[in-house]
């Protein structure tokens, strides 16, 4: 019997091993790939959803921690994403929600589903921020003077 190329992912070495020639195959960008490349991520998705727990997760800390094991900079998510320094900047830091465009372009980038960045977190908000900064309390007419 002929031994298959690729099996259903068992461990979290194959796990990886798959995900890094998952990469090197689209970045090939050999359209004779593509079955390939579609079963390979159907055996990594099939591995996420039993294996990794997003649930517990917020989306700004699984794309930091996503960002980490992947050792990429909030400059590299600019050309990934296609968004300025100063919005990346915002989305980290819980300024700025994630748009479905950006959260399409990320489940894309790192092969997970969307649900994973597409749930509710608090952002942290300007009046806030302000207040935090400046020591005021319940004063948002001198607060808002200094917002404009």
């Amino acid at each position: 019997m002929e031994k298959l190329k690729y099996t259903v992912i068992k461990t979290q070495k194959q796990y990886e091993e798959y995900c890094n020639k998952l990469e090197e195959l689209i970045s090939a960008d050999d359209n004779r790939l593509i079955d390939e490349v579609d079963l390979l991520t159907i055996l990594i998705e099939k591995w996420d959803q039993e294996h990794n727990s997003f649930d517990d997760t917020d989306p700004v800390e699984l794309l930091k921690s996503l960002m980490e094991s992947n050792k990429l900079k909030a400059k590299d998510l600019c050309e990934i994403l296609g968004l300025s320094k100063g919005t990346i900047s915002k989305i980290l830091n819980y300024q700025k929600g994630l748009s479905k465009e950006t959260i399409r372009k990320l489940s894309d980038h790192f092969n997970i589903s969307q649900e994973a960045f597409n749930r509710q977190y608090k952002l942290v908000n300007e009046v806030n921020r302000i207040t935090r900064k400046t020591g005021l309390r319940n004063t948002k007419k001198k607060v808002n003077k200094e917002i404009a």
